[in-house]
């Protein structure tokens, strides 16, 4: 019995009925050439059709063949330079990227001054960073604000386990980027810096570091929103006094991946991790400095040791702030117009703000016509509006009374 029942794929086959003839029946010679012309004439006309079906079936099927080929050939797609040729892994691209930057991105420690003589290390002593320049003698480091904070003495380790001294060059509280410089001995891999502008949601990236001090380690993910704005507190008092403009990913980071890189799969640094959202149900939201902003601040901070912004000396709360709202007694001893809802609150005045004139619980209102209506978009008008020595007009209110102030600016020293 054949694999199938069916006809079509028996492996039988037929006997033609009444193909025997019988040994009692004799044909004529008539009969014989009758049934030898039809036969022939058949046996003709089957050839022909035959050949003719032949000919046409070999001719469609070269031509589909041909044109199959041509067409497959026509849209062939062009081969991406940039990529190495993989062996069908489709995660080839996130090792080669890794094995392009992984040299130039180190672990930080930082032997804070009430630890320097005990040695000891927690996590908030530890980071990452990225070499990113390198000259004769030196190589150039780009990390976090937060990560060398109140330190003592600051150690980078390599990738190869070495570890080196490292020297602050400049630091930036405001926009959390601090560049530091080891001795550029041996070193030979400089990270490369992309166009973080050009970043597209859904883009995949890897962020490599140093989290909870397993340095080397890599994650990866994808490009969750390019330009996303957080709230951030300076002075970490629970009160949000200016804004940061972060690429938000879901790759994992840690506590120690904080100056470390978030990279494209071109291998280019487009962002310096920052921080992370930890809380009860909350997973997947890091955050990283556009790569574009790091290296403009630390440009800044190479050559000058620090970012030169306006300075207005004064300690102010908000107005009307849903998180930390003053007392109605406040309020009534502020003595302001029903119509005055938005301003700041001068808590206390110094420098240029003392030497103008300002006072406590003065409400300030505008700056050159600008309305102020938060700490926070008094900070941003400064840094953002006005450079050091511009005279800054002030229009506030002072026991229910509208007034004005000119201030010359000075260079702010210290956040």
């Amino acid at each position: 019995m054949g694999l199938f029942d069916d006809d079509f794929y028996s492996t039988k086959v037929p006997r033609r009925e009444g193909r025997e003839q019988e040994p009692s029946k004799v044909l004529t010679s008539r009969n014989w050439s009758a049934r030898k012309s039809r036969r022939s004439l058949a046996t003709w006309q089957v050839s022909v059709i035959s050949s003719v079906i032949s000919a046409v079936v070999a001719v469609l099927l070269f031509s589909l063949a041909t044109g199959q080929l041509t067409q497959e050939k026509a849209e062939q797609p062009k081969v991406i330079e940039k990529v190495t040729a993989s062996s069908g892994d489709p995660f080839e691209r996130i090792v080669q990227a890794a094995a392009l930057v992984r040299p130039a991105v180190v672990s930080i420690i930082n032997h804070k001054e009430d630890n320097k003589e005990l040695n000891i290390l927690d996590e908030s002593a530890l980071g990452s960073g990225v070499i990113y320049k390198k000259d004769d003698n030196k190589a150039f480091i780009i990390t976090n604000n937060h990560v060398i904070e109140d330190f003592g003495k600051l150690e980078v380790v390599m990738v190869n386990g070495e570890t080196r001294k490292a020297t602050l060059v400049g630091t930036d509280k405001v926009s959390d980027i601090a560049v530091l410089s080891i001795d550029a001995k041996g070193i030979t891999t400089v990270a490369q810096i992309g166009d973080s502008s050009k970043l597209r949601f859904g883009e995949t990236v890897i962020a490599i570091g140093n989290p909870l001090g397993l340095g080397d380690s890599l994650t990866s993910g994808i490009v969750s929103y390019t330009e996303r704005t957080i709230p951030v507190s300076l002075n970490q008092d629970g009160v949000y006094d200016w804004e940061q403009e972060v690429i938000q990913t879901d790759a994992a980071i840690n506590e120690g991946n904080s100056g470390g890189a978030l990279v494209d799969l071109d291998g280019k640094v487009i962002g310096i991790n920052t921080m992370k959202i930890s809380d009860t149900g909350v997973e997947g939201l890091g955050f990283a400095i556009p790569a574009n902003h790091v290296m403009e601040t630390a440009g800044e901070l190479e050559a000058n040791g620090k970012i030169a912004r306006s300075y207005l000396g004064v300690y102010s709360v908000d107005l009307n702030n849903p998180y930390v709202p003053l007392a109605e007694d406040q309020r009534k001893e502020l003595n302001l117009p029903t119509t005055v809802k938005d301003g700041v609150v001068v808590l206390d005045a110094v420098g240029p703000a003392k030497d103008a004139g300002l006072q406590f619980n003065d409400v300030i209102t505008k700056f050159d016509n600008e309305p102020i209506t938060s700490t926070l978009s008094l900070r941003k008008y400064l840094y953002d509006h006005t450079k050091i020595g511009d005279d800054l007009k002030i229009t506030y209110y002072r026991n229910g009374e509208v007034k004005q102030v000119t201030v010359k600016l000075l260079e702010k020293q210290k956040e």
